[in-house]
């Protein structure tokens, strides 16, 4: 999806109600951003902040990480994917992805089942239908019986996988343009890498705390980890990158329900590792070391922290 060197944000903020974000958002090719990319959890969904976002400025890539597959059914997924691929044609990347079992079971009342296929079914899908073709085909998890989208985008546009697991590392690379992981250290991506191959690009979200206040980033921080890394995929990913002895204590102590004891079992080290903290510069020198370590894509998300306005960290968090 290109060799131009990028730094992205995670967008809408979520300090200012979203129609308030426009002349932010058309400042942030000038500060030096080269993508924006939206999440779906439990707030506002994947698509309709980036279709403001492809109106409000037109120097931004723009990506969703990571819009489900549970969630959506295949052709709606097409559908908003051709929507977004007209409004802003030629620098638009789908990401899709399992999510979670608390997403997709627990709040959408969906059963979760064989992941891997289904993100395999859907990635093939996706390729066909957004290339204009009119797709009859019984896949593994789901068929497809006579659908063509109408119109098909201009320009299809690229696709990514959230990628936790070797697996689905591989799977990106040989059906998808990219992968999409997150909650890894610079010194983790050569592993990512190696499974990746040297043309899938790699993008990450990457969870920034700027604040000099060492203690209260890492408080925050412990709670990001605890709320993510007891997620079975991304315990499973941290089992992979080598973290899974240290992260056990803590994972023991959230099953048996005892917070406090999950919270106070996360190492500073293991912290300051996943988490990007410090001074605004400080914050940046880090996410440069994931694209030194060879990161595509860094995408920096700013995490809500006492005395920091966000539109402000945003604008010094900019590569300039």
């Amino acid at each position: 999806m290109g060799t131009t060197p990028r730094w992205g944000i995670t967008l809408p903020l979520r300090s200012l109600p979203l129609p308030q974000q426009r002349d932010i958002v058309a400042g942030l090719p000038d500060l030096g951003y080269t993508d924006a990319w939206s999440a779906e959890v439990n707030g506002t969904d994947a698509f309709t902040p980036l279709a403001l976002v492809a109106q409000w400025t037109s120097g931004l890539r723009l990506g969703t990480a990571i819009a489900g597959i549970f969630t959506r059914g295949p052709a709606l997924l097409a559908m908003n994917a051709a929507t977004i691929a007209d409004l802003a044609p030629g620098r638009f990347v789908l990401g899709i992805g399992v999510s979670s079992p608390v997403v997709v079971q627990e709040w959408n009342g969906i059963e979760l089942d064989r992941p891997y296929q289904r993100a395999r079914d859907t990635l093939r899908f996706l390729r066909a239908a957004l290339a204009g073709e009119k797709v009859s085909a019984e896949y593994e998890t789901f068929t497809v019986s006579g659908f063509r989208l109408d119109p098909p985008p201009g320009q299809p546009p690229g696709l990514a996988l959230a990628a936790l697991r070797p697996g689905m590392v591989k799977l990106a690379a040989s059906l998808a343009d990219g992968a999409i992981t997150n909650w890894l250290a610079p010194s983790d991506v050569p592993t990512v890498r190696a499974v990746a191959g040297p043309d899938c690009e790699l993008i990450a979200r990457v969870f920034v705390c700027p604040t000099g206040d060492t203690a209260i980033a890492r408080e925050i921080g412990r709670r990001l980890l605890a709320a993510y890394l007891t997620v079975p995929a991304y315990a499973a990913f941290q089992d992979w990158l080598g973290r899974g002895e240290v992260l056990r204590p803590m994972q023991q102590a959230w099953a048996a329900g005892d917070r406090k004891a999950a919270l106070a079992a996360i190492p500073d080290h293991l912290v300051d590792e996943l988490v990007v903290h410090g001074r605004p510069e400080q914050c940046r020198e880090q996410v440069a070391q994931y694209r030194a370590s060879g990161l595509d894509t860094p995408v920096v998300m700013v995490v809500p922290t006492p005395g920091v306005d966000e539109v402000e960290a945003a604008r010094l968090l900019a590569p300039g």
